[in-house]
């Protein structure tokens, strides 16, 4: 019986199943990553994790703390005792004797576990790395699995909704990528009454610092809509498994083929941008993982010759935030922005659009009176009724 010649599915099937094997060694060598998350300080995430280390060591796991913050707090500190302790490495900065998790030192002792707390952590100057959750995605690159702690206020996409809620602009920051590589993530969950009183005894700060935080971020609103984050963002990040699992793709997988994808449109307006660019993430998110893309079309009038310098950083942090988070940039040079909306949204295969308005008096008369924003509504309506547009004020 004749048999054809190989052609494009073949290549195809054989293409996919090469993928398939080589996320599965990737994933042989890849360390484990734990997060143990909570709406606040006080919750119990240092507890719980060292709890866990006496329960693997009592397992015959090789488990190290690698950097533990117990706050002075007695319970915490007591969990500390009998656990395999790695020095830090002392660092000088400013005249001050500073300590840091010791990348270097972990990295040499290869321990199967180290227990690394306080993610959102930011280094000392002249450390390996910039951030701490740098230094555990080395480790869990290397092949060493990491146990760790986060507040959900530190979540990047999640800033502006935190400013919002507490007031407080909160400078140390983890992207929600490193969170989605997580093989497991629990909430550490305590009700705000629970976790007031815990302050108020001296179980959290020093007791002469209990009633500024009761009357600033530890207001029971304030707990109420941070426990409401923090628990939304454990089941999105549980439903996304399931369907990785389900899929039968690792949770570390840097791809998802979805139908869905988000454009989302910023300028040089840095605040603007930076929040069109958290929305759309938890968009994304929201969409299953959904494909998107930070779009920035640059006029004539933005070339760089003509850009104060402070811009062109704010426009290029601006852009690195959006690959923190996920997405995929394109910049582009064109005299007119909505035609250019409108060609990358026919090229991306962009299901929604996501687009800035200002916040200011006025807005939606300056919006009918022909802004870029009415522009491209009217274009849609006309060209791609198929296409949402999500408006961040």
């Amino acid at each position: 019986m004749p048999t054809s010649a190989p052609g494009a599915d073949d290549d195809q099937q054989r293409d996919e199943s090469a993928e398939r094997f080589l996320r599965l060694v990737q994933e042989r060598r890849r360390g484990r990553l734990k997060v143990y998350l909570g709406l606040a300080a006080g919750v119990g995430k240092t507890y719980r994790m060292l709890q866990e280390a006496h329960e693997l060591l009592q397992h015959q796991v090789d488990v190290v703390v690698g950097y533990a913050e117990t706050h002075g707090r007695a319970g915490t500190e007591a969990q500390l005792r009998g656990l395999p302790l790695l020095p830090r490495k002392p660092l000088f900065y400013k005249g001050r004797r500073l300590e840091e998790l010791d990348v270097a030192a972990i990295l040499q002792r290869r321990p199967a576990v180290v227990i690394v707390d306080e993610l959102a952590h930011a280094n000392v100057p002249g450390s390996r790395n910039e951030k701490r959750w740098q230094d555990v995605e080395q480790l869990v690159r290397a092949g060493i699995s990491v146990i760790t702690a986060l507040n959900v206020q530190h979540l990047e996409s999640l800033h502006d909704q935190v400013l919002r809620i507490t007031g407080t602009d909160v400078t140390e920051r983890v992207p929600d990528q490193l969170l989605k590589l997580a093989d497991e993530v629990v909430n550490v969950d305590l009700t705000v009454p629970e976790l007031r009183a815990r302050l108020e005894e001296g179980k959290i700060y020093d007791p002469q610092k209990v009633p500024t935080a009761l009357e600033n971020f530890f207001q029971t609103e304030n707990l109420l809509q941070l426990r409401e984050l923090a628990l939304r963002e454990v089941a999105n990040l549980l439903g996304r498994q399931i369907e990785q699992q389900a899929a039968d793709r690792p949770a570390w997988a840097p791809e998802r083929r979805n139908a869905d994808c988000l454009l989302a449109c910023i300028n040089a307006n840095a605040p603007a941008a930076r929040e069109i660019i958290r929305k759309a993430s938890r968009l994304a998110d929201r969409l299953g993982g959904a494909r998107w893309y930070v779009l920035y079309v640059q006029l004539p009038r933005e070339a760089a010759d003509r850009v104060e310098l402070a811009t062109q950083r704010h426009l290029l942090r601006n852009l690195e935030l959006a690959t923190e988070l996920g997405a995929q940039i394109l910049r582009v040079k064109a005299p007119d922005v909505v035609p250019t909306i409108m060609r990358v949204a026919t090229d991306t295969r962009a299901s929604l659009l996501i687009c800035g308005v200002t916040g200011k008096k006025g807005w939606w008369a300056r919006l009918v009176r022909g802004s870029v924003t009415h522009r491209l509504i009217r274009h849609v309506a006309r060209q791609r009724p198929d296409l949402d547009i999500f408006l961040v004020t």
